[in-house]
């Protein structure tokens, strides 16, 4: 391919989406508060560690700016983010536990393979990336937990996040907002 015809391809066809409405926006930081905060209260309910706040791992930030700020896009509907989350969460605990290979290794297979799978079985959700990555490089508390990992913190907090979204994206009459637009 031409170099001129590969750069070309870089310019941008259409305009960026306009700003939501100042609701909208109040509406999606109700809904990563709450979600963040339930998650993070996990912690208190069902310790791991008195020290690692493991419920609070950084794929639910991710997740948090789709199900709660874009409801409506494919990758926040629930099979996505809860598919999405165990199959790749699965995939980095499996890969550290029975692959002893140097870290990036583990974390380039992890994540990789755990983008196959979401494909596979059509729950791409892209913190579940995140999810998979965290399983390598996580603490020694995240390792030490197994696939324990992928039920709690992951499923754990996966589910109260879209309890959440269940209840605060339906909360205002808005159509563009109504979540979820499919469960399968």
């Amino acid at each position: 391919m031409p170099i001129k015809t590969f750069l070309g391809r870089m310019r941008s066809k259409t305009e960026c989406a306009p700003r939501h409405s100042i609701s909208w926006i109040v509406w999606s930081w109700i809904g990563a508060f709450l979600g963040i905060l339930l998650v993070g209260l996990l912690n208190r309910l069902w310790p791991i560690s008195a020290t690692d706040h493991i419920f609070l791992i950084g794929s639910f930030g991710a997740s948090a700016v789709l199900i709660y700020g874009t409801p409506h896009v494919p990758y926040a509907q629930p099979r996505n983010l809860v598919g999405g989350h165990l199959v790749s969460a699965l995939i980095g605990v499996a890969i550290v536990s029975w692959l002893p290979v140097m870290m990036e290794l583990q974390a380039a297979l992890a994540v990789s393979t755990a983008i196959f799978a979401m494909h596979l079985t059509r729950t791409l959700h892209p913190p579940g990336g995140a999810s998979a990555l965290i399983a390598v490089i996580g603490s020694e508390q995240v390792h030490a937990l197994g696939f324990e990992y992928v039920l709690r913190p992951v499923l754990g907090g996966v589910l109260v996040m879209l309890l959440v979204a269940l209840v605060v994206n339906n909360l205002r009459d808005d159509e563009e907002r109504h979540y979820p637009r499919c469960w399968f």
